[in-house]
């Protein structure tokens, strides 16, 4: 009989030596796989931080540089403008009226012109030219060399032209008595062309073509004496 009860005590003591220890690496797993959850949502909660202040800072930067373009940055229109026109040379005579050339005249035109750059970045052109057109002909040219205007800043240019007169004396109705005595006008039209590039912080480029067109009246005295005048300039910028 006693045999009989320790043999029962021994087989009751084993489920209660046993049960503490499952219990407790039952703790222990559910601790790490807590702890595991917790450093998991950290590094999410950190990768998405990062994340949006990564797309803040683009989203703040692309605002940053459209206002910019559409401000300060954007490329705005060069101004050409005419100063004045003068007649530093001009020399005439009476011609053979029986052949082609009624008079001859030497006369050679000298434009000032002023190229204001409004933008932040210099504006660079290549070399461009002045045309002198008398009844539709093209009578005298002038070339300008490359250059740039810098930012904000105006350039001055000089056009010098040679006027062909041999072509203007031919399309001219004169007679003597205007060579003698009397007056004539000559109408004039030119055409200057400018074409160049503003380059600002070598991101926002555009190419810009001046072209300008006047009108010109020279007055004769006598053929000994002469000046011009200018009419009318526009300019189209594109």
């Amino acid at each position: 009989m006693a045999d009989a009860w320790k043999q029962d005590d021994k087989e009751q003591v084993v489920p209660l030596a046993v049960a503490p220890v499952a219990v407790a690496s039952s703790g222990e797993h559910d601790e790490a796989n807590r702890w595991r959850s917790v450093h998991y949502l950290r590094k999410r909660r950190c990768a998405l931080w990062c994340c949006g202040c990564c797309a803040a800072t683009v989203v703040l930067l692309g605002l940053t540089v459209l206002i910019l373009s559409l401000t300060v940055l954007r490329a705005k229109d060069p101004t050409l403008i005419v100063n004045d026109i003068s007649l530093p040379r001009f020399s005439a005579e009476p011609g053979d009226f029986g052949g082609d050339s009624l008079v001859c005249v030497n006369a050679t035109l000298l434009a000032d012109l002023s190229l204001r750059n409004p933008n932040v970045a210099s504006f660079r052109f290549g070399r461009s030219a002045t045309e002198l057109y008398y009844g539709g002909e093209t009578v005298g040219v002038a070339y300008l060399p490359e250059g740039k205007v810098g930012a904000r800043r105006t350039s001055r240019l000089t056009a010098t032209v040679d006027v062909l007169t041999v072509r203007v004396a031919r399309r001219m109705n004169v007679t003597p008595e205007m060579v003698t005595r009397g007056t004539a006008t000559v109408e004039f039209t030119s055409f200057t062309d400018v074409s160049g590039k503003v380059s600002v912080l070598g991101v926002y480029k555009r190419k810009i073509e001046i072209a300008m067109n006047c009108s010109l009246t020279l007055t004769l005295y006598t053929f000994r004496q002469a000046s011009v005048t200018t009419n009318q300039c526009s300019a189209n910028v594109s």
